[in-house]
């Protein structure tokens, strides 16, 4: 029988009882996690995640990844010391107990996971979508779910919960051991869902494969869609209407205008603007077809943890999403237009901040050519807006269906912006090449969206 290592038990055992310990008090009960269950359930039943709700759904979700990768790398550091099978297991019971209780955790991690999302897609094409901010790779959820039922690792948990029923007593005097004693209580805690997850792993297996079937359909569709609209968009955005102005018609917001508006601009207002002459106002509806956050000066990113490409520009910036994707861009490319309309948020300084970092967060993020709101891995301009505010304050947005899409043109993000109490702060290039302010932009601004 081969014998413990107390070298090994004294520098592996410490290590992977204090990260079991750890990991088993942040595993949160479902009765813990209510409110994200009312998001998914809300989302699901509406077909989408608002912006807030992702934000919380994400945040649990980058913890999960967290407390599986400890749980993951503890049993990689243990595994060795535990050996391969019930001859090994048999002269090391501390490991085996230390390796299975963490096994247990790892498990009922995985399961509470994988029901949540698996039978949902709208939750699991969200958990599969990319999170650049918390390093979360695209199908990371599909990754999980298709380790959770490979064939080599629900044979090792089957052999280990053999092993355990079949050594309890041996197992639970480790009550007195000087090292694994406080994982026996843990342990004890996970028999009853022991049995439950033997019976689970046979129903996992099939139940991945037709999750798998699924994915790779609807994946193929949004590659394909998601490539044509690309190569379209991308060919609208850099053409012009003929006869609506001559070539090399300098735009009416000129530098002069241009520095004007922006000494009374404040970072988080929202500039919505127009290009006479893009072709692609002929698809939009309404006057107003385009969007971009004001963020400020450099000094007033680096105030608030924004981190603004390495140049000798010192602002005002812009986040703006055009064909080239979700980008900081200094005002002379973001104002270089016909028009514009400056509008300021209801924000208090403290959600002005919480507004601002959380639209930063989606920077580097490619354009959205399918207009496709639910999902947030791709933005469109106006979804900046909407990704950065909502929820916020009173700021609450709703999605409109346009041409079978969910999302929120610019004449709708007007509207339900001055709904929330956004206010009218400038206007420039509806009325001559001047700013106009107070009374006269509010006017000049409604009568922009006047039908013709």
């Amino acid at each position: 029988m081969p014998k413990e290592n107390p070298n090994c038990e004294t520098t592996v055992l410490e290590r992977a009882v204090s990260s079991i310990l750890a990991a088993s008090a942040a595993i949160p009960e479902a009765s813990a996690l209510s409110f994200e269950i009312s998001c998914v359930e809300s989302a699901s039943a509406r077909g989408y995640f608002l912006p807030d709700e992702e934000e919380y759904v994400r945040l649990r979700y980058s913890q999960y990844l967290s407390l599986r990768s400890a749980l993951l790398t503890t049993l990689g550091e243990i595994a060795a010391a535990a050996g391969r099978n019930s001859t090994d297991w048999s002269g090391r019971l501390p490991v085996f107990a230390t390796a299975f209780t963490a096994a247990c955790l790892l498990m009922r991690a995985n399961r509470f996971v994988i029901q949540l999302a698996a039978d949902r897609p709208v939750i699991w094409k969200k958990l599969d979508e990319a999170d650049q901010r918390a390093g979360i790779p695209r199908k990371s959820f599909t990754a999980i779910y298709q380790s959770s039922t490979s064939a080599y690792n629900l044979r090792r948990f089957l052999a280990a919960s053999d092993f355990h029923n079949a050594n309890r007593t041996g197992i639970l005097n480790l009550a007195s051991h000087p090292v694994v004693s406080p994982l026996i209580p843990i342990l004890i805690a996970e028999e009853p869902g022991i049995e439950r997850r033997r019976s689970d792993a046979l129903k996992r297996l099939f139940a991945y494969r037709w999750f798998s079937f699924l994915r790779r359909h609807r994946s193929a569709w949004r590659q394909v869609m998601f490539g044509f609209f690309k190569a379209s968009g991308r060919a609208i955005a850099e053409l012009r209407q003929p006869g609506i102005k001559k070539p090399g018609t300098p735009k009416r917001i000129n530098p002069d205008l241009r520095n004007t508006a922006l000494a009374r601009a404040k970072p988080g207002d929202v500039f919505v603007t127009r290009h006479d002459d893009a072709l692609s106002n002929l698809f939009l509806p309404g006057f107003w077809p385009h969007a971009a956050l004001f963020l400020g000066s450099r000094l007033d990113c680096q105030q608030r943890g924004i981190h603004l490409p390495e140049n000798n520009d010192d602002g005002p910036w812009f986040l703006e999403a055009k064909k080239d994707g979700v980008r900081f861009r200094p005002a002379s490319e973001t104002l270089a237009v016909d028009a514009f309309v400056m509008l300021r948020p209801p924000f208090s300084p403290e959600e002005m901040n919480a507004a601002l970092t959380r639209a930063a967060s989606h920077e580097g993020k490619p354009y959205d050519f399918l207009f496709d709101f639910r999902t947030s891995d791709y933005l469109a301009c106006t979804e900046v807006i909407y990704r950065g505010m909502h929820g916020i304050g009173p700021v609450k947005y709703h999605l409109e269906e346009v041409g079978g899409r969910l999302c929120l043109p610019a004449e709708e993000l007007l509207n339900q912006s001055m709904d929330c109490g956004f206010r009218v702060v400038a206007t420039a290039g509806l009325r001559g090449n001047r700013l106009l302010t107070g009374i006269d932009a509010e006017t000049a601004f409604h009568s922009s969206r006047q039908p013709l």
